[in-house]
C-alpha cells in the first residue's frame, strides 16, 4: 500500500468538507463457508481530522467463549507525515462483557481498545479477523458514518451458490460485480470519493447513510439450524424455540383462572392479567447462550418474578393462555423512530419482544417490560413500526399502531398571582398522558434537586426562587402533578408605574428550527402531541391592564397553535387559553420551510408582552 494513504495532509479538500474523518482505504472481506462458519476480515486506514472523529481510534470486536472468536487484531497509528508512532496487538485489548448494565447478564463479550489521540490529523490502521460459528445475520456493510468521507472502500463476499444469498441496498445505488464457479459466487462492491454527509437537524441516519444488508436462507444459532427463506419461516423458527417454555404448570393455571373468574369480558381479563404482571414482575435481562433468542420458561418467571423482554412477553402469553385467550409473541426493532423491518427482505432486524392480543374487533398491543405503561398503549419505543407476529403457521410482518395527538396530552391549569414589586406566586396543575405521563413518572427516580432542575428545563420556565413538586395521582393512564412556584422577579421589565410580562409560567412549545434553502430529509419528532394551558393571572391591587397580547391563530399542514386573551375587569384578571397540536411525528422534507416559519411565528406569539400599570 503506498505511503500516501497514511499521510494525513494528502486528502483532497472536497473530502474534508463537513468531515471529522476520512476513510483512505477500507476493505471488508466476508467468507461464508456455511451457516455456522462465517469469517470476516477487515483492513481499514482512516485519517482522523479532529476530536469529533476520535471514535475511529476505538475498536470493539465481539466474541463468545464457545461460538465466535477474534482470530487476529492489529492497530497501527501514524502521525500527520505518515510515520508509524504506535502499534497495538490483540494482547493489548481489554476483555469485558458485551454489556455494562447491572440488570443484564450475558455470555457475549468484546475485546476493546482505545488509542488516546494527542494531535491531528492522525491516521489509524486496523487489521482484524473474526470468525462466527453462531449468528443469524451475515454482517452488513455500513459504507459511511455520519460526517465521514470515503476515498476508497471495498466489500467482498464469497458464498456457496446454494445458500440463497440476498442483499438489499439502502441510500446508495452501487451494485456488485459478480463472478461464479461451480461452488461459490463472489460479489465485489467498490465505491470512491464519497463526500461527508452531515445529517440535517431532526433527520434519521437510517434514512440517509449508505449501507448494504446481507442475508442467506440458512443460519445456525447456538447449534440450532434456522431458516430465513421468508418472514414466515423465521417466525416458525421462533415459534419452535418458544414451544416448550410458554405454558404454566396446571396448579398455576387453575389459580389464574380463579383470579379472573368474576371478570366478564376477555378485554377485562387481559387488562387484569397485564396489570398483575406489571405489579409482580421486574425487568432483568439474562441472555446466556440460546437465551439471546429463547425466553425463560413461564414457570421460571412466575417463581423468580423477573425476566427480560422475551421472558416477560412469553410469560404474559402464558397467563392469557391459562384463561384461553390467544395471543401472539412479536419481535420488533425498538427505539424512537427506529428503522422498520423490510417487507420484502427477511433478516433479523429485531432487538425487542412485545405481545399482540387479537381480540374480536379490538387488537391490543402490550409492552411487557414496563411496570408503568398504560394498558393497551405502545410508546414511541415500538409504535409505528413493523413487527413480526409469531404464529403456529409462521411469522407475519404487521404494523404496530401509530399514536395520535390525543394519546400524548399535556393539559395544564396555571394560576399566577402578581405582586406590585414584579414578583409572583404560581400554582400549576398538570394532567398528562402518553409520553408526557412517562416524563412525570420518570421524575420519581430523581432526587428533589434533580427533579426541580429537570422540571425547569423540560418546561422551559423562567428560573424560580422556589419550586415545590407534588405528584398527586396516576389513574387510568393519566398522571396528575402540581407545582407551587415563587418568583422574586417574574416581570421582564419594570419602568416607573409599568410592568412588562410574558403572560405564562412556561411555553407550550419551545422549539425552533434553522432556515434552510433546501431540505433533503424528513424531520422526525418523537411523537404527535396535544398541549393545552389555561392561565389565570391576578393583577396586583391598584394595577390595571395597559396592553394585552393579541390573539393568535397559526396553522400548519400538520398542526395548529391558538392563544386567546381575555381581561376580566371586575376580578382584575387576565385569562389566556393556549393550545398546540402536532398531528404526526414525521414531517416531509417538502414541508420543512412551512414548519420553520410556523415555529418562528409561535416563538414570536409566546414572546408578546402583557403590560400593566398603576391606576391613575
Amino acid at each position: 500500500m503506498p505511503k500516501t494513504v497514511f499521510i494525513g495532509t494528502g486528502i483532497p479538500d472536497s473530502l474534508k468538507e463537513d468531515a471529522n474523518s476520512v476513510v483512505r482505504y477500507k476493505i471488508k472481506d466476508i467468507k461464508v463457508s456455511g451457516p455456522g462458519d462465517i469469517t470476516v476480515k477487515e483492513h481499514a486506514v482512516i485519517t482522523v481530522l479532529n476530536e469529533k472523529g476520535n471514535d475511529e481510534a476505538q475498536i470493539m470486536l465481539p466474541y463468545s467463549k464457545k461460538y465466535n472468536s477474534v482470530n487476529s487484531f492489529e492497530m497501527r497509528v501514524y502521525n500527520a507525515g505518515g510515520d508509524l508512532i504506535k502499534k497495538y496487538h490483540k494482547s493489548d485489548m481489554y476483555d469485558r462483557s458485551a454489556v455494562s448494565s447491572g440488570s443484564i447478564v450475558t455470555d457475549e463479550r468484546v475485546l476493546y481498545l482505545e488509542h488516546a489521540i494527542a494531535s491531528y490529523p492522525v491516521t489509524i490502521e486496523i487489521i482484524s479477523e473474526v470468525n462466527y460459528k453462531s449468528t443469524i445475520n451475515i454482517e452488513s456493510w455500513y459504507i459511511q458514518d455520519e460526517e465521514q468521507a470515503i476515498q476508497d472502500a471495498y466489500c467482498h463476499i464469497t458464498i456457496n451458490n446454494t445458500a440463497g444469498f440476498r442483499y438489499l441496498t439502502k441510500n446508495t445505488k452501487i451494485q456488485p460485480v459478480k463472478t461464479t464457479d461451480n461452488v461459490n459466487s463472489v460479489y465485489n462492491w467498490h465505491t470512491a470519493n464519497l463526500k461527508a454527509i452531515k445529517l440535517e437537524k431532526g433527520a434519521k441516519s437510517w434514512r440517509v447513510l449508505p449501507r448494504i444488508y446481507f442475508a442467506s436462507n440458512k443460519f445456525e444459532f447456538y447449534g440450532l439450524d434456522g431458516d430465513f427463506t421468508s418472514w414466515s419461516s423465521f417466525g416458525k423458527w421462533i415459534q419452535g424455540l418458544n414451544a416448550d417454555v410458554c405454558t404454566l404448570n396446571p396448579k398455576r393455571v387453575e389459580e389464574i383462572k380463579t383470579m379472573t373468574a368474576n371478570l366478564k369480558s376477555d378485554k377485562e381479563k387481559v387488562k387484569f392479567l397485564y396489570e398483575y404482571m406489571q405489579q409482580s414482575m421486574r425487568y432483568v435481562s439474562v441472555q446466556l447462550g440460546i437465551g439471546g433468542m429463547k425466553p425463560f420458561t413461564a414457570d421460571f418467571v412466575d417463581q423468580k418474578k423477573y425476566g427480560d423482554c422475551k421472558a416477560l412477553s412469553n410469560y404474559m402469553y402464558a397467563l392469557l393462555k391459562a384463561v384461553d385467550i390467544p395471543s401472539n409473541y412479536a419481535v420488533i426493532n425498538a427505539g424512537n423512530n427506529e428503522e422498520p423491518a423490510e417487507l420484502a427482505f427477511a433478516r433479523n432486524s429485531f432487538n425487542h419482544a412485545i405481545l399482540c392480543v387479537p381480540l374480536k374487533g379490538d387488537t391490543i398491543w402490550l409492552e411487557c417490560t414496563s411496570n408503568t405503561q398504560a394498558f393497551g398503549k405502545l410508546s414511541p419505543f415500538t409504535e409505528n413500526r413493523t413487527a413480526l407476529l409469531v404464529m403456529e403457521t409462521g411469522g407475519k410482518l404487521v404494523n404496530t399502531p401509530k399514536s395520535t395527538a390525543q394519546d400524548n396530552q399535556f393539559n395544564s391549569e396555571v394560576h399566577i398571582t402578581l405582586n406590585p414589586e414584579g414578583g409572583a406566586n404560581a400554582q400549576v396543575k398538570i394532567l398528562s398522558t402518553g409520553e408526557y405521563r412517562d416524563d412525570y413518572i420518570g421524575l420519581a427516580t430523581l432526587k428533589t434537586d434533580e427533579q426541580k432542575e429537570y422540571l425547569i428545563r423540560m418546561l422551559n420556565m423562567k428560573q424560580p426562587s422556589a419550586l415545590n413538586y407534588n405528584p398527586v395521582a396516576d389513574n387510568e393512564g393519566i398522571k396528575e402533578v402540581s407545582l407551587d412556584i415563587e418568583y422574586d422577579k417574574f416581570s421582564d421589565i419594570i419602568t416607573g408605574d409599568k410592568r412588562f410580562y410574558r403572560p405564562q409560567v412556561f411555553e407550550l412549545w419551545g422549539n425552533t428550527v434553522p432556515i434552510l434553502d433546501k431540505r433533503s430529509s424528513d424531520y422526525y419528532f418523537n411523537h404527535p402531541m396535544l398541549k393545552n394551558c389555561v392561565t389565570t393571572i391576578d393583577l396586583p391591587a391598584g394595577f390595571e391592564v395597559e396592553t394585552m397580547p393579541v390573539n393568535q391563530s397559526l396553522k400548519f399542514s400538520y398542526g395548529d397553535y391558538d392563544v386567546k386573551y381575555v381581561y376580566n375587569a371586575a376580578k382584575n384578571q387576565v385569562i389566556s387559553i393556549a393550545k398546540f397540536k402536532l398531528t404526526t411525528q414525521v414531517i416531509p422534507s417538502a414541508k420543512y420551510t412551512e414548519m420553520q416559519q410556523y415555529m418562528d411565528a409561535i416563538a414570536k406569539a409566546q414572546n408578546k408582552k402583557l403590560v400593566i400599570r398603576r391606576k391613575a
